[in-house]
């Protein structure tokens, strides 16, 4: 499913108990310097990470002072995320002239402690080539680093290296539980691109063999993804980032079904299998 660019006025984009990703929860917030924004998500853990901007957070008495440096956009600089333990009450106040941020969540009924995640303390990894049109790169906020520390959310920054390329290539899924061979993931994306008036295509294959949908991005794009085969691509020309939303149903670690008419292509794509690890 996608979702135009909105004003959301701070309200849920995807609300808890969505109808296509149940398992997720998403919010942008933008403030003013000195506005506040409070939330509380009951049912569901959260990370905070600031697109653009500075904000002071404070989680029911855990306090992190300075959170994000971004100005201009989110290629300006490293991400940094705030993990909010399931239905805390979370208040973050903007310190710079204004912010953007993002609030990713879960579903996850067990309670854990909050925790910053700092610039430095980042999980990277780039993989791909210029030659196969696949050149990308991963920020990892909550990843591999802190699976003992969250419950079923990964949270991540992606981005196009170079311009115009495939993500999320060779095609694959996680749509079912199904150990060892794949995990139920309800995915949520939020796009940007640069120049902001570029665009790309998220791709659905619910079957194999048989035709799908194609959505049009463009800069603010939110895609929602309950199942089926899903690559997508920016037009030449064009860096594309999305901020990535992984909620588990019975585990934290993903394990993705890569689609059998594609498969062989794992073996084409430089460092594709240290990036697959580390979603584990």
């Amino acid at each position: 499913m996608h979702i135009a660019p909105f004003d959301n006025q701070n309200n849920p984009i995807v609300d808890v108990d969505d109808a296509t990703v149940p398992l997720n929860y998403f919010n942008i917030v933008k403030l003013k310097k000195g506005q506040a924004f409070e939330y509380s998500v009951p049912g569901y853990e959260t990370c905070i990470v600031p697109a653009t901007g500075t904000i002071d957070v404070d989680i029911e008495g855990f306090k992190v002072a300075g959170l994000g440096h971004r100005v201009v956009d989110v290629w300006d600089g490293e991400p940094e995320g705030v993990y909010v333990p399931t239905a805390a009450k979370a208040t973050m106040v903007c310190m710079s002239d204004e912010a953007e941020v993002f609030v990713a969540g879960a579903r996850y009924d067990k309670v854990l402690d909050a925790f910053a995640v700092r610039s430095d303390e980042l999980d990277k990894v780039q993989y791909g080539s210029d030659d196969t049109k696949t050149h990308r790169k991963i920020k990892h906020i909550l990843g591999t680093k802190y699976h003992d520390k969250v419950g079923r959310l990964l949270v991540s920054e992606l981005f196009t290296v170079g311009a115009g390329g495939w993500s999320g290539f060779p095609s694959h899924k996680h749509d079912t539980d199904r150990l060892p061979l794949e995990t139920r993931h309800d995915e949520t994306y939020n796009f940007r691109f640069k120049p902001n008036h570029g665009s790309g295509v998220q791709m659905l294959q619910r079957e194999d063999g048989k035709a799908g949908d194609a959505y049009h991005l463009v800069d603010g794009s939110t895609i929602c993804l309950d199942s089926g085969y899903h690559p997508c691509a920016v037009l030449p020309g064009y860096e594309m980032y999305y901020f990535t939303i992984l909620g588990g149903l019975s585990q934290r670690s993903l394990v993705q079904f890569f689609q059998p008419s594609h498969a062989d292509q794992l073996e084409t794509i430089p460092g594709i299998k240290d990036m697959i690890a580390k979603f584990k």
